[in-house]
């Protein structure tokens, strides 16, 4: 196994004053996925932890990026009990170690068994200081963004030493078996309501379908005219699209490769579908990840050229929504970001929490500066003005 240490076998054991709970927790730094596949995938699959650090998403982004995989784990008794995939990058002069997959992500956790032991205390400086030991000959800080506080009743383990909340939570609707049953949580009548003056009138110009193919072609169809949509939208805002990179590109194609025939999937297109006069035209899209019970809108796009009052966008939330309702989902999570049509569709919000752990003296001497920064975010982010004026300098820099 491709291995790296900080300090082979770093374990509390070897400490005479090691605390009672951690006494048996040895961490390594590995830089070979492929060689834990197995037990990475036994801990992705537990509901506390994230879909974003599934074994197929982060080893997607590393190639696609092209960059280093670096996953530290901790082992009790020669069993895995905790994996925390990592990405190295340059970040205001410093070696930045952080979640692959960047703001592409929704919530982080980690990935911990079911019986990884609550810290506190003593255990929890002692956890700290064992992540230190290890990460410090790789990188100067460690970023861990957007990690909830508790995730499907789980505790996360950073919670306790996060250093700030992130300005942006994510929005959750819990499912029931039938759409009935959900949108009795929300204002159903009004929701009813709007849903049937949505589909009089696309019926009046033809009508519609709901289409996800279930080929790698068609997905792959609707990938790329999602990023058409999505890049004809921000210029029309005057804003820098995401999506543009090719390197971004390639990985949420590389997604739809590793989505094709199973049921839990990284990365599945629907599409909204005219008929009649505008035959074949596909007015909304959205692309759902899922595992288990939980489902999640990675982005959504719409062109509104050809029926604007109909709100396709909102239509194809509903239909999607429907029809994971009848697959058994348990939660459609519209993820990270504060956005109004968010707030009408869902009665959760969790908050979520920053943390910035510095590795080496050189990290810790950039700590105010990195706080300063991140204040600064805050405070823009809550002025639209502000952040309005900042994305469109952003996209004529880029430009």
């Amino acid at each position: 196994m491709t291995v790296a240490t900080a300090r082979p076998d770093f374990d509390f054991e070897d400490a005479p004053s090691a605390p009672l709970i951690l006494a048996s927790l040895a961490f390594d730094v590995v830089t070979t996925p492929s060689l834990i596949e197995a037990e990475w995938r036994s801990l992705e699959i537990l509901p506390r932890n994230s879909l974003n650090q599934g074994f197929d998403w982060a080893s997607t982004w590393w190639s696609a990026q092209n960059l280093s995989p670096l996953i530290l784990r901790g082992q009790m008794g020669g069993r895995t009990v905790m994996l925390l995939p990592l990405e190295v990058v340059p970040s205001y002069g410093l070696k930045t170690a952080r979640f692959p997959g960047e703001r592409f992500n929704n919530i982080n956790t980690g990935l911990f068994s079911a019986d990884f032991p609550v810290l506190s205390g003593d255990d929890l400086s002692a956890f700290r200081d064992a992540i230190i030991e290890c990460l410090a000959p790789f990188a100067d800080t460690l970023v861990l963004d957007t990690m909830p506080e508790v995730w499907n009743e789980a505790r996360n383990p950073f919670a306790d030493f996060a250093t700030r909340q992130n300005p942006n939570p994510s929005f959750q609707l819990p499912l029931h078996p039938s759409m009935e049953e959900t949108i009795a949580q929300l204002n159903a009548k009004t929701r009813r309501k709007r849903y049937r003056s949505q589909c009089r009138r696309l019926e009046a110009i033809g009508g519609f379908s709901h289409d996800c193919p279930d080929t790698a072609q068609g997905q792959h169809a609707l990938l790329d005219l999602f990023f058409r949509q999505k890049a004809e939208r921000f210029a029309g805002f005057g804003l820098p699209d995401v999506f543009q990179p090719p390197e971004i590109q390639l990985f949420f194609h590389d997604l739809i490769d590793r989505s094709i025939g199973v049921r839990d999937y990284p990365l599945r297109m629907h599409a909204l579908r005219l008929h009649g006069e505008n035959e074949g035209s596909i007015v909304a899209l959205g692309g759902l990840s899922r595992k288990g019970g939980h489902v999640l809108c990675q982005f959504a796009s719409i062109d509104d050229k050809l029926c604007p009052d109909a709100s396709p966008g909102e239509l194809l939330f509903w239909l999607m929504i429907e029809e994971v309702c009848q697959e058994d989902a348990t939660v459609f999570d519209f993820g990270v970001g504060d956005q109004r049509y968010k707030h009408s569709w869902c009665p959760v919000t969790t908050v979520t929490q920053d943390l910035v752990l510095p590795l080496t003296a050189k990290g810790r001497l950039a700590m105010p500066i990195l706080d300063a920064l991140a204040q600064l975010r805050v405070t823009v982010k809550r002025n639209p003005k502000i952040y309005a004026s900042i994305q469109k300098a952003r996209a004529l820099l880029r430009r």
